[in-house]
């Protein structure tokens, strides 16, 4: 028997309901299912950037990283690590008692890091959990739809926290490719 690999894309930590679901779509396989869970790092200084509008960094960020208000990026970048890496370990947790076999880790470059590890594993399909992008989905730069463009394997995407019949309307929610 040969090991089936999924590699699952997560925004952000799943419910047991969540983990549950995504293990009751491989239960009737016969080879072991070993599920790679990526979970993306916030990129702190995007966000704080993004909510600071349309400023130049240049004249928010002094030489040593501190925003003229006193906020410490470096302090910030290491509370979205230590939150990301909470959200993996209970991902995995929550996976592992729904019966699954699983890796994980964090990553910076989604794409770039889905990519490489469909390869590192001979991965047969990937899954992408994301939270409703309805812009990002409409012009079809979101997650999933780059990872159509680049993998060679099925891609699902399911919405976090709805079942399989809340996500059943035509062209959204579940996506199989």
């Amino acid at each position: 028997m040969a090991d089936y690999d999924v590699v699952l894309l997560v925004e952000q930590a799943l419910s047991a309901a969540d983990a549950a679901r995504v293990r009751s779509l491989h239960e009737a396989l016969e080879d072991p299912v070993t599920y790679h869970v990526l979970l993306p790092v916030d990129d702190a200084a995007a966000r704080v950037e993004a909510a600071m509008g349309s400023l130049p960094s240049s004249e928010l960020l002094g030489a040593s990283g501190v925003l003229a208000d006193g906020v410490d990026l470096a302090a910030v970048e290491e509370e979205a690590r230590e939150r990301a890496q909470q959200a993996l370990a209970s991902t995995l947790e929550a996976l592992a008692a729904a019966g699954a076999q699983t890796t994980g880790s964090l990553v910076e470059d989604p794409m770039r890091a889905l990519a490489a590890k469909v390869k590192e594993v001979d991965g047969r399909e990937v899954i992408i959990l994301t939270r409703p992008h309805v812009v990002a989905e409409f012009f079809h730069v979101d997650w999933t739809a780059q990872a159509r463009r680049k993998l060679g394997v099925p891609v699902l995407h399911l919405l976090e926290h709805e079942n399989f019949d809340e996500q059943g309307g035509e062209g959204e929610g579940i996506q199989v490719f």
